[in-house]
């Protein structure tokens, strides 16, 4: 309606209001994309304080930020569009675009930075991101050049609208830049039957993660630029100073972490040999992430629902539960219904990892657990069963240099984590006010696109020259915290003998004896009418919890066997409570 006003004020030919249309739309578009754009880095901010304090984890915030880039992209998108075909309608289309103004809009900034949105967009769609992650990783890397030439194009004063998130999103990259640079001690490394392989690292006693908290892991041998995410495996009651996760062996980097694993020294390969090569791995850990609080344990009766892999935050769950079970600690869930679908019986072995009599003895006797396994692609057991055991192989560094896992990012911090961010935003202040002081006045700079790059520099600088010595004071802090407690508990840190232990358990266990009983259906799928019903009818009109850790149909799936089992519910039964734990990236 205002670009028709506009209009009615100027006696222009027709092909003229066309063209003047379009630029006005095109500069309405551009405006509304802006104000997507303010938003469009928050949800991204793994360690950002804002998330925390409303209690949003990451791996549920980034849906957030999925849908602000389809509609920042597809505003953007217009916008350039608009102003290319009015362009062309002129026949003034490459002398436009190629136009770089020192006052007003810079255009040939803008056209770079619309194209490496344009890349990263199209490498989002699913079909690319599942089947070639790599590309989809590498093409998002160009978010820098996508800010930078923004600036340059709007310059500083429109920039500004979008530089709050921007700023945050800057502040918990270097945060995080800091904390994945140190080398993590690799504890164990165990190979498993069904494709799966599982890494214990070291931690200090101090980190803080729920049975629900998820790293991202990166080894350089493989790439120096991919980080991945796993959801932890073991409890936090497990293990004071160590973390692990299990790693199903699905695309290249898992199959290439696999092959390392197998050719470590003293690693016994597939074909029963032990390796002599000396191929070793470096890991970095970002996080952990997810949320503070352990809402698992919020629930007396309580569903866990996993879809192959998706096992594995319920490992630890379910050790959770049993530690807490058998300390005697509060512990509200008293009847637990464990439901595992999976493709091949191989992956049963999965479940090995879980000796749930030596964590808690005699736990029927507290805890009603379930466990109930549908094997898809399979219609009976294996005529061998000896032949599932083949494949375990254990690798334990002989000398371990590193050290644990920082606390920089993740859960618990929020005096140091509040400290940085205050720290980098009046440092942003500062610089601002010093560059306008003695900078931009006496000079008398006006050019839009270079007070643009001066205010992405002093984001940048910032958060590095600001909040780099609160960074450095945290890092200190956490190293004498880390040796007062290895001097309460009177060792200084004996990852030899920790390292031991984990061998000796890994050789000794014997998955059979150690599995987590339960019934497995072969060539079914779980009927979840069915087993929704039955449970609410056992246990009561008592409010059961239920977590969903698997594909998207199987999340689609519990979800609305949920809301149907709600909105037929009578007076005595329950209402499921749905929660999915699962990202998307």
């Amino acid at each position: 309606m205002q670009n028709l006003n506009v209009l009615s004020q100027v006696s222009l030919s027709s092909e003229g209001k066309w063209n003047l249309m379009l630029i006005l739309t095109g500069l309405r578009f551009g405006s509304i994309g802006i104000y997507f754009l303010a938003f469009l880095f928050l949800p991204i901010s793994r360690g950002s304080v804002l998330l925390s304090i409303i209690d949003i984890p990451f791996e549920q915030a980034t849906r957030y930020h999925v849908w602000l880039g389809h509609l920042t992209m597809s505003f953007f998108t217009l916008h350039g569009l608009c102003f290319v075909i009015a362009w062309a309608m002129e026949g003034q289309l490459l002398d436009e675009i190629l136009q770089w103004a020192d006052e007003g809009i810079a255009v040939l900034p803008g056209v770079i930075s619309l194209l490496a949105g344009l890349l990263m967009w199209v490498t989002t769609l699913p079909l690319v991101r599942k089947k070639k992650f790599e590309l989809f990783f590498y093409t998002h890397q160009l978010y820098a050049v996508f800010v930078i030439f923004l600036a340059l194009h709007v310059g500083d004063f429109i920039f500004s609208i979008t530089a709050g998130g921007i700023f945050l999103f800057v502040i918990d990259r270097f945060l995080r830049f800091c904390q994945s640079r140190r080398t993590v001690d690799v504890i164990s490394v165990t190979c498993l039957p069904g494709g799966s392989v599982e890494l214990v690292f070291s931690k200090p006693a101090n980190l803080r993660y729920t049975a629900l908290s998820f790293i991202f892991l990166q080894i350089r041998e493989l790439s120096w630029l991919q980080w991945h995410p796993f959801s932890v495996s073991s409890s936090p009651l497990a293990g004071r100073k160590h973390i692990s996760v299990l790693i199903k062996v699905l695309g290249e980097w898992t199959s290439n972490l696999k092959s390392k694993v197998l050719h470590m020294p003293g690693t016994e390969g597939e074909n029963g040999l032990r390796s002599q090569s000396r191929s070793r791995i470096t890991v970095s850990i970002e996080g952990p992430y997810g949320h503070e609080i352990p809402y698992h344990l919020t629930y007396e009766n309580l569903i866990l629902v996993a879809g192959g892999s998706g096992i594995s935050p319920f490992l630890a769950v379910l050790s959770d539960i049993l530690h807490l079970t058998n300390q005697g600690k509060p512990c509200l869930p008293k009847n637990v219904l464990l439901i595992w679908a999976i493709r091949r019986s191989n992956e049963l072995h999965l479940l090995s990892t879980l000796d749930t009599e030596s964590i808690c003895p005699n736990f029927s006797d507290k805890l009603d657990l379930e466990v109930r396994v549908y094997v898809t692609r399979e219609l009976h057991p294996p005529l061998e069963e000896g032949n599932m055991d083949k494949g375990i192989s254990t690798s334990v560094s002989p000398l371990l240099r590193g050290s644990g896992m920082s606390v920089l990012v993740g859960p618990g911090n929020r005096t140091w984590s509040g400290a940085y961010v205050i720290s980098s935003v009046v440092g942003f202040a500062v610089l601002m006010a010093l560059l306008d002081i003695f900078y931009i006045n006496p000079l008398n700079i006006a050019t839009w696109w270079y007070k643009g790059l001066l205010l992405v520099g002093c984001m940048i600088g910032s958060a590095i020259i600001f909040g780099g010595p609160v960074i450095y004071l945290w890092h200190r802090w956490e190293k004498r915290a880390v040796a007062a407690e290895e001097d309460e508990d009177g060792k200084k840190d004996d990852r030899s003998q920790q390292s031991e232990h984990f061998k000796t358990m890994q050789d000794d266990v014997d998955p059979k004896d150690h599995a987590v009983s339960g019934t497995t259906h072969y060539g079914a799928r779980p009927n979840f009418e069915e087993i929704f019903t039955s449970m609410s009818e056992r246990w009561g009109k008592v409010d059961i919890g239920v977590i969903v850790c698997g594909p998207a149909t199987l999340q689609s799936s519990v979800a609305k066997q949920c809301r149907s089992q709600n909105l037929r519910r009578g007076a005595l039964h329950p209402v499921f409570h749905y929660n999915s734990h699962s990202f998307d990236l």
